[in-house]
Order: C-alpha cells, then structure tokens, then sequence
C-alpha cells in the first residue's frame, strides 16, 4: 500500500508536468479584466475623473485583456 507522501509526489508531477488549456486562460482573463475595468470605471466615475459608459468600459477591459497577455507571454 502507497502512503500519503507517495501520492502527494505523484500529485506533484501531475502538476509539474500539467501546462492547462489555454481556453480556460484567456476566458478567466477576459471576465476578470471585465470586472476589474468596471471596478475602476465606477470608482472613476465615483471620484469625478471619467464619466461612466459601457464603451469606456469595453476600452479599459481590453486594455487590460491585452497588458495581462503581454504581461504573462513567455
């Protein structure tokens, strides 16, 4: 019988050895740079800076999209 530091290697390689899929990368990132562009927006907006819109939304989503792909790019 294999004890538990036998599995907890085994797990290791498993993730060592795991690069995930790519899909699941870039639709975690776009819902997160989306959220985190409305977190920015509203609060801009809040403070009298920027005046809130769903473009100037969509514009600092996809700017974050793309500096968190470039960013990230090895």
């Amino acid at each position: 019988m294999s004890g538990p530091d036998a599995d907890r290697e085994g797990f290791q390689e498993g993730l060592e050895s795991s690069h995930g899929d790519p899909r699941v990368l870039l639709v975690l990132n776009a819902i997160l740079s989306t959220l985190f562009a409305l977190m920015l927006v509203t609060g801009a907006d809040f403070i009298g800076v920027l005046e809130y819109s769903l473009t100037t939304v969509a514009a600092v989503a996809i700017g974050l999209f793309v500096l968190t792909l470039v960013m990230t790019r090895s």
